[in-house]
């Protein structure tokens, strides 16, 4: 069944009858046990039984507790005092919530001692809980025991400081429900989730005081973009560019720049992928699910930054107006492009994007996330994004907003060995380098032909986005990521600070 957590942070609250987490780390004594009865003894014992040590995410499970009212009682982990991270608390959050099971209200007791910011810390953790207890079954009509409501869990989380847990949790519900977002689009079928109706959800930010414009396939004709429309022109279903803008910064301020790849779903087009597991290509849009996320973040939490979020939103299918191995295509930019396999789509589609992005907006700096080749999951696996980029300064803050969120990424080089086979004989270019090694190495290449002197990063998400392992705060396909990585990227380095 799906779970809606309504959290509230309180002073007291009453645990008669109910399901009480607390948390504890190693060699410590868990939180609020003088609420629970004083049950200190039965804790020790059935830990000292059980071998329990309040390890990160480990849980002690007390049912029925003798000397407390309390119907239950979990004693979650939190692991070693000294290593506590923002990660820490955010795993916790995620367990808590699979341990939420067939409840109505869930009360929480986190203050364990020595935590410096004690309200950060409840905050990362009702994160935690928000993400953990995501899950996509909306299409599902059988093989269940409920009726396909989404169950609503009262979650009171008891702390010294109701007030500034709120506070902290105001601007961690923003990231939350990006990341939400993310996944919920990546999860979506593409029969649901066309061009079209991505770019609605594009529109929907404007309740949020975002201003958002749509490009249609006739505004992208006048300016240019052939790369982008020779990927659309096989389906029947119609592109986007869909422009996010966030003001929240000085009005002179010039803002940062995002781009999604928003390949609704990817057939290959005429160099047609293999049947074997095609349906996950409805995921293929990551990217921009990324961007999006993020961009409902920023505004959700009123970011003090100018940003630029871009949507490229196509379908690659192989009809008879598709096009074919050998076409040469003109870009934005003016600089042509043999198209030699059109299962290489997702560089075409950014091509024009960031282009664009570049000549309207002189963004500070662009990020553009895809997923975009095979080839970084042989190289890196399903465990980190490959990250390229022109600009070493940008690449270290990218570095250090992935060590903070464990979005890890790990940078990939670059080099004029590689440009050169992305060299075509007909045309300017062509969009593979022609040969399955260094794949993502050339198809950052040829993305990086379209950014100029702006300081720029590409990220390949076609590992991390879909399929990746599961984890206490991620228990689905699709994870969100690169919401949380680059919002931590703006709050670090970018955003206006009092």
């Amino acid at each position: 069944m799906k779970m809606k957590f309504s959290i509230s942070f309180v002073k007291t609250a009453e645990t008669a009858d109910k399901t009480v987490i607390t948390l504890a780390t190693e060699g410590g004594a868990p939180a609020g046990l003088d609420a629970l009865g004083g049950i200190e003894a039965l804790y020790q014992k059935a830990a000292e039984t059980a071998g329990f040590t309040a390890k990160l995410c480990t849980a002690l499970d007390l049912l029925s507790p003798a000397g407390s009212a309390a119907a239950r009682v979990f004693v979650l982990g939190l692991g070693k005092k000294e290593s506590l991270s923002e990660n820490s608390w955010i795993s916790a959050g995620g367990k808590a919530a699979r341990l939420a099971t067939k409840v109505e209200t869930l009360v929480i007791h986190p203050e364990v001692t020595g935590v410096a910011d004690i309200a950060g810390s409840v905050a990362d953790f009702a994160l935690g809980m928000m993400l953990g207890g995501y899950d996509f079954d909306q299409f599902k009509t059988t093989g269940r025991d409920d009726d396909g409501k989404t169950r609503d869990v009262a979650v009171q989380i008891v702390t010294s400081d109701p007030a500034a847990a709120e506070a902290a949790f105001a601007e961690r519900q923003a990231i939350g429900d990006g990341v939400l977002l993310a996944r919920e689009l990546v999860n979506l079928p593409a029969n649901i989730l066309g061009p079209r109706e991505f770019a609605d959800k594009a529109m929907a930010l404007e309740a949020l005081g975002a201003k958002v414009e749509l490009l249609d396939e006739a505004r992208m004709k006048e300016l240019g973009m052939g790369a982008l429309l020779g990927v659309a022109q096989g389906s029947v279903r119609p592109p986007y560019l869909a422009v996010i803008e966030w003001n929240g910064g000085q009005s002179d301020e010039r803002p940062i720049a995002f781009v999604g790849k928003g390949v609704v779903f990817d057939t290959g087009g005429i160099s047609i992928k293999p049947a074997a597991s095609m349906e996950d290509m409805k995921g293929d849009m990551g990217g921009a699910a990324a961007v999006i996320g993020l961009m409902h973040t920023l505004a959700a939490r009123k970011a003090r930054v100018n940003a630029v979020g871009i949507l490229g939103l196509v379908e690659n299918m192989p009809d008879g107006n598709a096009q074919r191995p050998g076409d040469i295509v003109t870009s934005m930019s003016g600089q042509t492009i043999e198209v030699i396999n059109t299962d290489a789509e997702g560089r075409l589609v950014l091509a024009d994007a960031l282009w664009y992005c570049n000549e309207r907006f002189k963004p500070r700096f662009m990020i553009d996330l895809a997923t975009l080749t095979g080839a970084v999951l042989v190289a890196l696996g399903s465990h980190r994004a490959g990250l390229f980029s022109n600009d070493d300064g940008l690449s270290a803050e990218l570095a250090r907003a992935a060590d903070t969120t464990d979005e890890k990424i790990w940078r990939l080089p670059l080099g004029e060995e590689y440009d050169r086979m992305v060299d075509s004989r007909f045309a300017d270019m062509r969009n593979t380098g022609g040969s399955r090694h260094a794949g993502s190495i050339t198809a950052a290449q040829f993305l990086k032909r379209f950014v100029g002197e702006t300081p720029w990063a590409h990220l390949d998400i076609a590992g991390t986005a879909m399929g990746a392992p599961k984890n206490e705060i991620n228990r689905g396909w699709a994870s969100g990521f690169g919401v949380r990585l680059l919002d931590e990227l703006v709050r670090g380095n970018y955003e206006k600070h009092d």
